[in-house]
């Protein structure tokens, strides 16, 4: 082996070593932001996403890796591997709460959503699984549970934190997370849609947002903290559909398992 060689070598066992963190995440602990570790030109805003295992561009797209793990306690995580750690018994509100036969499990998604959002004149409805990414990985889904019903059983299965594992193990938000509404506060930057376009928490310059503040598509547009020059933005809301509307404001990018 060559001195270069070796040395290329020493690095690459370094790079690896320092990769090894929950999930295998790629990310910092200490202020919840992930270090990209194939593209040092990702945008800021998105190094946000601090759940995600890498974050690159690829064209005119910002691709997103993440395991779909959960970084919160979740009664969902009984009778896994990670039951010791992150087990926790239901403490919500919801005296209804039952919890389904699912348990979570690590399902690795990669999303591709565009790095410049544009309108989408047809208005593509919502799939029937993820619709987007939070920040701590976790997928977005619709407002509806299978076969376009409403959550008004489904939702009785959410646990503290507002999630659930569908029969896959691929534990996903419908509504407002609030693990992370508590962790980074309900005005906070929560995530992306496929379609590119940011979605916020529940408050918008000290107001409660309801879906009387937002259009059809349950968003709206003038500028975030992220983006001070104006953006068309989703917000989460305590009603139904919660975090997207009767479709996409944008053309929608692609998920992939």
């Amino acid at each position: 082996m060559t001195p270069s060689s070796f040395l290329t070598a020493r690095r690459g066992l370094t790079l690896l070593a320092s990769c090894l963190v929950f999930a295998t995440a790629c990310q910092s602990t200490s202020d919840d932001t992930v270090t990209p570790a194939n593209d040092t030109t990702v945008p800021e805003v998105y190094k946000k996403i601090y759940g995600a295992s890498d974050i690159y561009i690829e064209g005119t797209n910002v691709v997103i890796k993440t395991t779909s793990l959960p970084d919160h306690k979740s009664p969902y995580y009984k009778g896994t591997k990670w039951e010791s750690s992150l087990y926790e018994a239901y403490n919500g509100t919801n005296t209804r709460f039952a919890i389904n036969p699912n348990t979570i499990s690590q399902i690795n998604l990669t999303f591709k959503i565009p790095l410049n959002p544009t309108v989408d004149a047809a208005h593509a409805s919502t799939p029937g699984g993820p619709t987007g990414v939070s920040v701590n990985g976790v997928p977005f889904f619709n407002q509806y549970a299978a076969m376009n019903s409403p959550l008004t059983n489904e939702i009785n299965g959410f646990d503290q934190y507002g999630g659930h594992p569908q029969q896959q193990g691929l534990y996903h938000y419908h509504l407002e997370p609030f693990y992370l509404t508590t962790k980074k506060g309900k005005d906070a930057l929560m995530g992306f849609l496929l379609d590119g376009f940011p979605v916020y928490g529940p408050v918008e310059n000290g107001k409660t947002i309801t879906n009387a503040d937002l259009d059809k598509y349950h968003g709206h547009t003038h500028a975030t903290t992220d983006f001070p020059n104006g953006i068309y933005h989703y917000h989460i809301t305590a009603e139904d559909p919660y975090i997207s509307g009767s479709g996409f404001y944008g053309k929608a990018g692609t998920v992939t398992q």
